[in-house]
């Protein structure tokens, strides 16, 4: 448990560093008089440089030890961290997200194939949830602290409050996580191509993919304007958004738990398509939301948290059993590299039909909400084409 708990933090903290931006995006296009499109390109410009360092990192990493890559990582994500801190314009918080993306865009696919590595597969929805937790504690506590830390003194702190925080939970993680290296005496491919063969010429790994591209697909067209709308829509205080997200996350840090025992005694597939049929009602919700009082916009915001970023402990599951453990650390950092990509391009796309009326209301927030509600549906198909071949899922499945 001391283990995952510190994996956990791991996660908290990068995906703190990239949600933060979501609701900061009312004070960015406040503060630096920009507009949906400029924003969109500062929460893709992370997603699209987690990609590509995902995609170089994901030839090799599995010919090192798991934890040497994981703390090599941090360290520099903790610095990029503290660069957008202290970044002085629009242009250079740009350029230190890309940095950010660099390091930090890596960390989520390592940490996931570490647990897969430690546990079998008939408890891992279990323990994913453990350290998917991170998600619901960064609303809970991440985004409401950084919000009222930003409120209180700039934008800036929070970035710099960040990294002084990451920087204890890699002297913890250096003592705590032990020396990961099985996989490099397995075997297995060992060049860069012989790598990407091994990976992308099983069709079962392409399925993973596909699956993933469109759960992050009918996640991330919704997720990055949900506070703007909130604010320029429904009427939400800016004061009054980390209530939003800290009952949503809260909520979730039960739920996430729940969902992860279910899935591990019920099946994960069957799950995650009962939470995919459901997920479409909040996603329709939200993005169609009129004006409304802050108790109404809290109630159905948690149905949200609930049930959307809810799916993606049953799925994390289903695709680290889609892989051999030989290939699974090349296979999480490609998959993360495709999450990066995929959210990066729905937030682009988001970012093109979301449009701003004279009186500074969002529009065509609707139409983003159907494309959502499209990816959740192909993922339903996909998910019954994925395959378990992790040595483990014998046992779960006798």
């Amino acid at each position: 448990m001391p283990l995952l708990l510190t994996l956990a933090a791991v996660q908290f903290t990068h995906v703190v560093d990239f949600m933060i931006m979501m609701p900061l995006g009312p004070q960015f296009m406040r503060l630096f008089a920009i507009g949906p499109q400029q924003f969109s390109l500062m929460v893709s410009a992370y997603t699209f440089a987690a990609a590509a360092s995902g995609f170089i990192a994901a030839l090799w990493i599995d010919r090192f030890d798991r934890r040497r890559a994981l703390l090599a990582l941090y360290g520099g994500f903790i610095v990029a961290t503290a660069l957008c801190g202290l970044a002085p314009g629009y242009a250079l918080l740009l350029l230190a997200r890309v940095v950010a993306g660099l390091f930090g865009g890596v960390l989520g696919g390592l940490t996931f194939a570490i647990v897969a590595d430690l546990v079998p597969y008939e408890r891992r929805a279990s323990a994913t949830a453990i350290v998917a937790a991170a998600f619901s504690l960064s609303a809970v506590a991440g985004v409401p602290i950084s919000l009222w830390i930003a409120a209180h003194f700039s934008w800036r702190a929070p970035f710099l409050a960040l990294a002084a925080f990451s920087a204890v939970v890699a002297l913890v993680a250096m003592r705590l996580i032990p020396p990961l290296a099985a996989h490099v005496s397995a075997g297995g491919p060992r060049g860069p191509l012989a790598q990407v063969r091994a990976i992308f010429t099983v069709p079962n790994h392409l399925r993973s993919f596909a699956f993933m591209t469109l759960l992050m697909g009918s996640v991330f067209t919704v997720i990055p304007f949900i506070a703007a709308y909130n604010v320029a829509n429904v009427g939400v205080a800016e004061a009054d958004l980390a209530v939003i997200y800290f009952a949503g996350g809260a909520t979730t840090l039960v739920t996430a738990q729940v969902i992860g025992r279910l899935a591990d005694r019920y099946g994960k597939e069957r799950l995650f398509t009962i939470l995919g049929l459901i997920s479409i009602v909040p996603i329709l919700i939200t993005t169609h939301m009129p004006p409304l009082p802050l108790a109404e916009v809290v109630a159905l915001s948690v149905l949200f948290f609930v049930f959307v970023p809810g799916r993606f402990g049953p799925a994390t599951a289903l695709v680290t059993g889609s892989v051999e453990p030989r290939l699974r650390g090349s296979f999480m950092t490609f998959n993360a590299s495709i999450q990066q990509l995929a959210s990066g391009f729905a937030s682009l796309a988001a970012g093109l039909i979301v449009g701003r009326a004279f009186d500074g209301a969002l529009t065509n927030f609707g139409a983003v909400g159907w494309l959502s509600a499209i990816c959740t549906v192909a993922c339903l198909w996909l998910v019954r084409r994925i395959r378990i071949v992790d040595a483990g899922s014998a046992k779960a499945s006798s």
